[in-house]
């Protein structure tokens, strides 16, 4: 090739000496440079360009949204360019040290940003896997690549200075602490990243609850060094990723996968409006449809045990009675029970708690079917609807404070009166 290149100056009439064969050489690499530039960007590039808009598979259209094949083109013609030199030029010429650093850096810089671009889109393609998503594998990509930038300036410098990359790497082991403290955050996260991942603990799409932080939403991205929290309110808070290792947090992933969301929710009973029912009372609750078993079924219990023990049902006090109260909750029980937006394979009971300054609490503790917030906010609201609306049929009053408009109303009374 060499006195090719010799032969073709002599017959252009080129003086045949070292300078004007290293610039014919430079051209020639240029030159075809350029055109395996033309023929690798332009046609198989504008090639996988419509191969990858078209296509239905993710990975071929993430390939190409990344740049892996720009990137990994670019560091072809490198590796060209660097052939071309050690065919064109001979080994002792000062000229191919120097093409050949600058072709290796070429090649350095963009191998790795073709490994960045792989490593962008395994996680693109991990993303569109449930099990991948809980996976915290950004982290760990991250990690990767801070140790490839790491590796490739250690080379880069080693070609700059002329020097053995051995020998670089050996100096880091002098510089251990210095890297260390640089590299915290990194570091930290990316262990806490394994364990997270390893131990289930927290995955993108989560609902996070730290309180600490100030957070409570969807994690929206788990990275190596911060978790991104997008909060109820729209807000985003960032929490570094190790502190979710040393801290505590509420992830109600549980709750999602579950697929019941609780109401645990009570009123307070004015004490006062609690008394025993009529004759009366029981004969016009017992056509309540929800109250009708259970009425009967305790009216036969009551009877039987008056009887038995010879009560004397004149005086209230003596033998069993059904309460207004009591019933109250029965009721309650059997429509929590028949309501179709409550969880029956989960846990779901109307309990009295104890009594205080501000009535009797009946707590109503169940589980919805649906864990959507709007839906489960829905449904709770229609619960207490009922039961704010249906206690007066039972004699049953809400404790409530008295508000300014009661004050008023017995202030204006009182002097009525008088």
């Amino acid at each position: 090739m060499k006195d090719l290149m010799h032969t073709a100056l002599n017959y252009l009439g080129i003086p045949n000496n070292e300078y004007a064969y290293l610039a014919a050489v430079i051209l020639v690499i240029l030159f075809t440079s350029l055109v395996i530039h033309w023929l690798l960007h332009k046609v198989v590039m504008g090639l996988l360009r419509a191969n990858a808009k078209s296509a239905e598979q993710l990975w071929k259209r993430s390939f190409y949204k990344n740049r892996l094949f720009t990137r990994v083109a670019l560091t072809l013609q490198g590796l060209i360019i660097f052939m071309q030199a050690r065919l064109w030029l001979d080994a002792d010429d000062s000229a191919l040290p120097v093409i050949a650093v600058i072709t290796s850096l070429w090649v350095l810089l963009y191998g790795l940003l073709s490994v960045y671009s792989l490593l962008d889109t395994l996680e693109d393609i991990s993303n569109t896997n449930p099990a991948g998503r809980r996976l915290p594998l950004r982290g760990i990509f991250q990690s990767i690549k801070l140790i490839g930038a790491t590796v490739a300036i250690i080379f880069a410098l080693a070609l700059l200075i002329g020097k053995s990359p051995v020998i670089l790497f050996s100096g880091l082991g002098a510089m251990t602490a210095i890297l260390l403290l640089v590299f915290k955050d990194p570091i930290l996260g990316l262990v806490a990243g394994i364990q997270l991942s390893a131990n289930k603990m927290l995955a993108v799409g989560d609902w996070l609850e730290m309180p600490k932080y100030g957070a409570d939403g969807e994690v929206t991205d788990i990275n190596l060094t911060t978790v991104k929290v997008r909060n109820w309110d729209k807000t985003i808070t960032t929490i570094p990723t190790y502190a979710l290792i040393a801290d505590s947090f509420k992830n109600w992933r549980g709750m999602a996968e579950a697929g019941g969301r609780r109401i645990k929710r009570a009123i307070n009973i004015d004490a006062t409006s609690v008394h025993f029912l009529s004759e009366e009372d029981v004969m016009r609750l017992r056509k309540a449809k929800l109250l009708t078993d259970y009425i009967e079924q305790k009216a036969r219990e009551i009877t039987d045990y008056n009887t038995q023990h010879q009560v004397d049902t004149s005086f209230p006090v003596n033998g069993r009675r059904l309460t207004n109260l009591g019933t109250f909750r029965a009721y309650l029980t059997a429509y929590i029970k028949a309501n179709p937006h409550i969880h029956l394979g989960m846990t779901h009971m109307v309990r009295q708690l104890s009594p205080s300054a501000e009535g009797i609490p009946i707590e109503v503790y169940a589980f919805t079917n649906n864990t959507e917030w709007l839906a489960y906010e829905n449904i709770q609201s229609d619960i207490f609807d009922h039961i704010f609306a249906v206690l007066a049929e039972f004699d049953l009053r809400i404790y409530q404070a008295p508000s300014g408009y009661d004050m008023r109303q017995i202030i204006t009374g009182s002097t009525q009166s008088h």
